[in-house]
């Protein structure tokens, strides 16, 4: 292949992140972000609820849509659209769809950041051709806690799980089970949001910060890093001289 033919098959590579770039900042410039508010949930509350009921699973579909293009663009609001499918659902379907919509987003930006940046780890230096076969070895257990308990922003680490290129099967697994706690607890503070605003309330966002419901997701986040543990103080025991 010659250097042009390489550079340009280089550049390539980049267009399915480089459309997501693109259509993110359209959005944030069109002053998407302003319907992204519990206050714009509030008021158009009662018409979302209508069409939804309406349109039976064709809104389902819609909200489905919606939510996935929303994390695929890295747009900063999980938490409301799973509140927003609590309020639309009810708490159980609220959680699947929620579930749904945040796993296909998350994969299209999986997908588009391991298409640009796949293979430039295992050319980097050798402290982080290290860290990034440790994570791959543990991926699972290091997904499944990244998503229990969000240390990071949600659109960071699918850009970072991305750009180690892990394996589709193992990502996909990893975000939808890790996000179970978090999405149910959303969705069901959504399903309360009408008789709180009812009642002239705000809801509480930051329920997952009450020691209540942190403290056991942080345990079970824990329970899930036991085995990675152990496997770590395994192979530094064989690696001790007799």
């Amino acid at each position: 292949m010659s250097d042009h033919s390489a550079s340009r098959f280089s550049i390539i590579r980049f267009v399915p992140l480089g459309v997501l770039i693109l259509a993110g900042g359209l959005f944030l410039a069109l002053g998407g972000q302003r319907y992204l508010t519990i206050g714009a949930l509030a008021e158009h509350g009662e018409w979302l609820r209508g069409s939804v009921a309406a349109d039976g699973i064709a809104g389902v579909l819609v909200f489905i849509v919606i939510y996935s293009g929303l994390v695929a663009l890295s747009v900063p609001a999980a938490a409301l659209l799973s509140i927003a499918s609590g309020f639309l659902f009810g708490p159980w379907f609220g959680t699947v769809y929620a579930l749904i919509g945040a796993t296909l987003g998350a994969t299209a930006v999986f997908l588009a950041v391991r298409a640009g940046f796949g293979g430039l780890v295992q050319r980097a230096g050798p402290r982080l051709r290290r860290l990034e076969a440790g994570f791959r070895d543990d991926a699972l257990s290091y997904l499944l806690v990244l998503r229990l308990v969000p240390i990071f922003p949600f659109w960071l680490v699918n850009l970072a799980a991305g750009a180690v290129g892990l394996r589709l099967s193992v990502y996909v697994l990893a975000t939808f089970v890790g996000m179970i706690p978090t999405s149910l607890i959303y969705a069901s503070l959504g399903n309360g949001l009408g008789d709180v605003l009812a009642q002239g309330g705000d809801p509480d966002i930051g329920v997952l910060c009450r020691p209540s419901v942190l403290l056991p997701i942080i345990g079970l986040a824990v329970l899930v890093l036991l085995p990675v543990v152990y496997k770590r103080w395994r192979t530094g025991r064989r690696k001790q001289p007799a």
